[in-house]
């Protein structure tokens, strides 16, 4: 089930991908406003060096992000980053042989949705940290293109209409579900410092819309509908389940310069309780157990 437990939250970007994509903005719909505090002003060829850090349960790591702005043919402008110098529990930990060529294009520019990475070929290790470096530039763009947010203390909250998003393999992990609306504040503007801070608060939405296989899962496991699930079929033929809530907190420090992310974290807790079943349906379980999960990510622009 750890694997199942690391893969919480890399969801997130996938869904303001499917959200924007699916219909629901698209891009140009929404103009930003004229003194957008959050708003990226890019110039083609800088260069940006982000340190992160992660706690993932009792995981410690780190790794390197250096990236460069880029232009398309379109005028869309990019951030393509290539990610190394990783490190678990304070030890070096190789990549696979790939990763030096992999790279992350990423963008804050209104007039390109943002779109999930390739990460077939991507070193398992990176898929977590790559997810959410993605989701710092993603819940930014939607603030950006909701265009609600400019002076400090303004506040909106987006009810996400779209379906949960998976990140299941069909294989092993038969359903990996989570569904989040938005919560979202301009913390602060200081104009003293140069910087704005952003808080995007993901939370459950008023009704799940989670599959929620087990009569047993329907029960609230924390103050709000379930709208985390995790059904995991293990080599000895059973099945590890698991339901609960997920939120996490993403708070991002903008350069009012020019737009760029100067730092960010995200607090990600799950409240889940697991049962070991016998069978697929979920009907013949053992006692449920408590499994509280805790993941803790800040990127620091270093250079």
């Amino acid at each position: 089930m750890k694997d199942l437990l690391k893969s919480v939250a890399c969801w997130a970007a996938f869904g303001v991908s499917f959200l924007v994509n699916g219909g629901l903005m698209v891009a140009g719909q929404v103009p930003a406003p004229a003194h957008n505090p959050l708003q990226r002003q890019y110039h083609e060829g800088e260069k940006l060096v982000y340190k992160m850090n992660g706690v993932n349960e009792a995981w410690h790591y780190s790794l390197e992000a250096d990236g460069v702005v880029t232009k398309n043919g379109g005028g869309t402008y990019y951030e393509e980053y290539r990610w190394s110098n990783m490190t678990s529990d304070g030890q070096p930990m190789a990549l696979s042989a790939e990763t030096p060529a992999f790279r992350q294009r990423i963008t804050l520019d209104l007039n390109q949705n943002p779109s999930p990475p390739d990460v077939t070929k991507v070193d398992p290790k990176l898929i977590g940290p790559v997810m959410d470096f993605m989701t710092f530039y993603a819940d930014l763009w939607l603030a950006n293109k909701i265009g609600a947010l400019t002076k400090a203390d303004d506040h909106f909250y987006f009810r996400n209409p779209m379906p949960a998003s998976s990140w299941a393999d069909g294989t092993r992990v038969l359903i990996g579900e989570s569904a989040i609306d938005f919560d979202m504040t301009l913390k602060a503007v200081d104009a003293a410092a140069g910087t704005a801070t952003l808080v995007v608060k993901h939370v459950p939405p008023e009704k799940s819309s989670v599959k929620l296989p087990g009569d047993w899962m329907q029960k609230p496991v924390g103050d709000a509908p379930n709208n985390w699930v995790g059904v995991q079929k293990e080599q000895n033929g059973t099945y590890t389940a698991s339901v609960g809530q997920e939120t996490f907190t993403d708070e991002i420090k903008v350069s009012l310069a020019d737009g760029k992310i100067l730092s960010a974290t995200m607090d990600n807790p799950v409240k889940a309780i697991e049962r070991i079943c016998e069978d697929e349906a979920l009907t013949k379980c053992g006692d449920a157990k408590p499994h509280d999960i805790l993941r803790k990510i800040d990127i620091t622009l270093v250079q």
